[in-house]
């Protein structure tokens, strides 16, 4: 550890690393005393919460208040997984939607934690950018009297005389350190770069919560789901699921629209992931159409929003007739991946069946490559649609949507719904590759696979705080750099006559913490010291404690 001498308070005391407390100010953490009327509560209050103590406590509870997010699902991200965790917990979901569980970076107790962090660190800064101006302005200190007490000194005898020592050890400290002479000696300081990162670290840290901030009032974020050969606009009715900021108006949302022409997938032999990328047009009003490519962290940029690709899987189309042929339904239906080999689940729901007639359900499994298993099964083997079969059960009876009340498209109510049989009275299971067509029994209609499209699951988020977040957070590892690697040292010089009318130059150095750079700088500024004329050519030996 750095030797402090005593005695030595002008020399050695460097810029505080608290807030200075004024006359009368009691210290951080201090019980405030009775009796002291509300003027005095509050001051005490400010102090406790500007304490760096405090500061740290805070963005350690910000940490913790943070970790439901990661526990349980987001409205704002997956609005479906909270439907289903509701379902599952129907106990325990209104209690976590009353305490903000579900929404924790809105909830009103994250920004209590946030806003206080914020208070506090503006408060443990400010004071500390004061100290430190006017450190900056304030002239090195004094030469101390006394170097025996310093660790790390040193001492050169020369010839030549003091004028010529002070102007050789002066060009040696310039542009390294600030220096001022005087008839005590030579005083020398550096290192203000390392408190001035500390300040920048602690300042950028603010930058980051105010874009944090700034990005949850006006930003949006949203997520679409888009078949090959479709479009989408940039409205909310194109969206499936939208979460706008606090001051957003979804009047403001810029317009412009894509179609999803082609989308192209890689795997390996064993099915491992390559690559995925989304062909597209796009149209932006006043501007040329064009095309474009979304790929994995390569979004699309079109009016003020990334689009980034998060998913993708197969939509096969299906038309549902009735006994007279009549079109009840046809449409490319998104079925969701579960597994690596795009083993993918999905539901079809037919309300618009003839008159007379029951409401009609599917839901199973489509296998992209589907292969019999040897216990008599299917499964697939491959991502690719090496041969696709869609594997589905049928249902007839009420899908219960003009109950008014929302459904996950994804999920199948059977509840007032009857599963359909063979000719037998065995469950009927529909087995179609692309382009069959299979009857239903009772008179119900026909099935038909048409063809197996792709989809992609995108997610827009229009944010005008990242620019903001990436300086701060660049600023952040700087100005962390900085105060971590930039030495702090100071260095003192006096300049002496002996009896036979020689120089004697005796030299100290002090550094803030461990410095093992500290004894190689003092004795390059000692080595700057002329040798007077006759001198030999080898270096005076050096004192070391």
């Amino acid at each position: 550890m750095a030797y402090r001498p005593e005695g030595l308070k002008t020399g050695l005391d460097l810029e505080p690393e608290t807030t200075p407390a004024a006359a009368g100010d009691r210290p951080a953490g201090a019980p405030a005393p009775a009796g002291i009327g509300l003027r005095g509560w509050v001051r005490w209050a400010w102090r406790q919460l500007t304490s760096m103590r405090v500061a740290l406590l805070l963005l350690m509870l910000l940490a913790v208040a943070a970790l439901p997010g990661s526990f349980f699902p987001q409205l704002p991200q997956d609005p479906s997984a909270v439907a289903q965790y509701r379902t599952d917990h129907p106990a325990l979901a209104p209690w976590l939607e009353r305490l903000g569980f579900f929404d924790v970076y809105a909830a009103p107790w994250f920004a209590a934690v946030y806003l206080l962090l914020f208070v506090s660190l503006i408060g443990c800064i400010l004071p500390r950018v004061g100290a430190h101006l006017r450190a900056l302005r304030a002239a090195p200190p004094r030469v101390p009297r006394r170097f025996e007490r310093f660790p790390t000194r040193g001492e050169r005898t020369t010839t030549a005389s003091a004028d010529e020592v002070r102007t050789a050890v002066l060009a040696r400290l310039r542009g390294r350190y600030r220096t001022t002479a005087s008839p005590e000696g030579i005083s020398a300081e550096r290192g203000y770069l390392r408190e001035t990162g500390n300040i920048v670290f602690h300042l950028s840290l603010v930058g980051v919560l105010v874009a944090f901030g700034y990005g949850q009032l006006v930003s949006y974020r949203g997520q679409a789901i888009v078949v090959e050969g479709q479009g989408f606009a940039n409205a909310l009715v194109d969206y499936d699921s939208f979460t706008p900021g606090t001051l957003f108006d979804e009047d403001r949302l810029e317009p412009f629209s894509f179609t999803l022409d082609s989308f192209e997938s890689e795997f390996t032999v064993d099915a491992q992931a390559r690559d995925f990328t989304a062909h597209v047009t796009v149209t932006q009003p006043g501007g040329e159409v064009y095309t474009d490519e979304i790929k994995v962290n390569h979004p699309l940029r079109a009016g003020g929003a990334n689009v980034y690709l998060s998913g993708n899987g197969y939509a096969p189309r299906i038309t549902v007739r009735d006994a007279d042929g009549e079109l009840a339904f046809s449409q490319a239906v998104p079925f969701l991946p579960e597994d690596g080999v795009y083993t993918s689940r999905g539901v079809v729901k037919v309300p618009d069946v003839s008159e007379g007639l029951e409401q009609l359900g599917f839901s199973g499994y489509l296998l992209p490559t589907a292969v019999a298993d040897p216990s008599g099964g299917l499964r697939s083997v491959h991502p690719q649609p090496g041969a696709p079969l869609l594997v589905l059960t049928a249902y007839a009876g009420d899908l219960g949507l003009d109950d008014g009340e929302p459904q996950n498209a994804y999920e199948l109510d059977t509840e007032a719904m009857t599963q359909l049989v063979d000719a037998d009275g065995a469950p009927l299971t529909l087995l179609l590759e692309p382009g069959q067509s299979v009857d239903l029994p009772d008179g119900q209609g026909t099935v038909t696979f048409e063809e197996l499209p792709r989809f992609v699951a995108l997610d827009l988020r229009h944010d005008p705080s990242l620019g903001l977040l990436l300086a701060s957070a660049v600023l952040a590892m700087v100005g962390l750099a900085a105060s971590l690697f930039v030495p702090r040292r100071r260095l003192w010089l006096r300049l002496e006559s002996d009896a036979d009318g020689r120089t004697v130059v005796r030299a100290a150095a002090l550094a803030r913490g461990e410095d093992p750079g500290l004894r190689a700088d003092l004795d390059r500024v000692l080595d700057a010291v002329p040798r007077g004329a006759g001198e030999p050519a080898e270096p005076h030996p050096q004192e070391e404690t």
